[in-house]
């Protein structure tokens, strides 16, 4: 059940990603830094791993938002660009 359920989240979120892509007519790079449109949520997920939440002396930051992520995250939509404060 668990399984069947991160599946269909992983879908909607490749296909809300693909259909803002074409939508805009853009597309980002791939692994080998191909543009591709149809780019798969396991390599937006690897572009994001390196991401990190600092806290320092009770200030909160991000760390590592590069523009080309900036780029990725502006076809999310704004519930997920919240949490990178874009």
């Amino acid at each position: 059940m668990i399984m069947g359920l991160c599946l269909l989240v992983y879908t909607l979120a490749q296909r809300q990603m693909r259909k803002a892509l074409s939508a805009t007519k853009s597309t980002i790079k791939n692994q080998l830094g191909k543009s591709i449109n149809n780019p798969t949520m396991r390599w937006i997920f690897q572009c994001f791993q390196s991401i990190h939440l600092v806290i320092f002396d009770s200030e909160v930051s991000i760390s590592n938002i590069t523009p080309e992520r900036e780029y990725i995250l502006s076809f999310l939509p704004e519930n997920c660009r919240y949490y990178y404060n874009c």
